[in-house]
């Protein structure tokens, strides 16, 4: 009952909006050509694990130890390395656009070894590169995976999302700035989060009539080149023109967390009807019953515990609807009747799009 109630809550409350035209500003629906975020990527090494860490058949994680102490002047032989408290990991992070030296940013942290857990350990500091393989930025931090394993005293074991990737909040600070200017500029380029030849020319339009006939001009459906007036302060007239209200319908998007099984649906959701959906799941218990064996009277032998492993696996009936309607409200209230979880809807809905019956962009994070 509680799953099916905050469904209703988390669907009525994004389909309240209303679903025509809206105003909104033109920065909200442009990026400025050169003025991105860019992937930076490193390798490093995560350590204070208590004992979950990678093991001796990863071998990089052993060499990458042994460098590491050798830096510090400790020579050790890496075929000698024996711990479970550190583990290999992949670093990636974006940079923002006009990041300056001091600055920090978020880092996202990924096991490549055989680590079972790497929350709560610590990232020692990592280079990250560009894609021209200089460095740009250093990364350390204490590791935050969000959930792991919690085990119980008889060695049961729940999985909580994904205790092998994790996030380094602020764990990145900036060493060397981008090369890019905006002084050195005569124009600027705004390309379309969503190019549409409408929505290129209504921008176009809305700045030719704020700064006068000529300053912009919409090249395709993706990109409006702006001139920069003479002798005008370039972030002053750039901030007025990104501020700039504008007439557009915002495309409808279904976010999918799929690490922690959330779904947030936004903007004017249609489907194609009939759409009939087929919802059928398996379950497999696995049971461990401790047996004692004990030896005949008056043997050498020895009383001995052992477990009997029982597996079950149950297959639910399945079940078949259909929606008849073009609203996704009908389509949720659906599933919200038939107890569907968060996963099961984030196949459902990948379904229906992949079908061609579901009118929105998805965005899978």
């Amino acid at each position: 009952m509680v799953k099916r109630l905050v469904f209703s809550f988390i669907f009525l409350f994004l389909f309240s909006i209303n679903a025509g035209a809206v105003v909104t500003k033109i920065g909200s629906e442009v990026n400025i050509e050169g003025v991105r975020p860019n992937f930076l990527t490193g390798y490093g090494i995560v350590v204070g694990l208590d004992g979950t860490g990678d093991g001796s058949s990863s071998v990089f994680t052993l060499q990458s130890i042994s460098n590491m102490l050798r830096k510090m002047g400790i020579y050790v032989d890496p075929k000698v390395v024996k711990t479970k408290n550190a583990a290999a990991v992949i670093v990636t992070a974006k940079l923002p656009p006009f990041a300056k030296p001091g600055m920090t940013f978020d880092v996202n942290v990924a096991s490549i070894g055989d680590a079972k857990d790497i929350s709560n350990g610590i990232l020692i500091r990592t280079p990250l590169l560009g894609p021209d393989g200089k460095v740009y930025a250093f990364a350390q931090g204490s590791v935050s995976t969000g959930g792991g394993y919690s085990e119980s005293n008889m060695g049961g074991k729940v999985q909580k999302n994904f205790p092998t990737t994790g996030i380094i909040v602020n764990g990145g600070i900036v060493e060397r700035g981008l090369p890019f200017e905006l002084t050195d500029e005569h124009s600027v380029t705004l390309t379309l989060k969503h190019p549409s030849f409408s929505e290129a020319a209504t921008i176009s339009d809305a700045i030719n009539s704020a700064f006068g006939r000529g300053t912009a001009i919409a090249v395709d459906s993706s990109t409006v080149k702006v001139r920069f007036p003479e002798g005008v302060n370039k972030v002053d007239f750039l901030s007025k023109v990104l501020n700039l209200s504008i007439n557009t319908e915002p495309e409808p998007v279904v976010v999918i967390y799929e690490r922690t099984g959330t779904v947030i649906m936004s903007g004017n959701v249609k489907i194609d009807p009939p759409v009939y959906v087929a919802h059928g799941n398996i379950y497999v218990s696995v049971t461990k019953t401790p047996q004692v064996s004990q030896p005949s009277p008056l043997s050498e032998g020895k009383t001995v515990v052992t477990q009997n492993v029982t597996t079950e696996v149950k297959e639910e009936k399945g079940r078949i609807f259909s929606v008849q309607s073009a609203d996704l409200r009908d389509l949720v209230k659906a599933l919200n009747e038939l107890g569907i979880s968060p996963r099961d809807l984030i196949a459902i809905i990948q379904a229906i799009k992949a079908a061609g019956k579901l009118h929105a962009k998805i965005v899978v994070m």
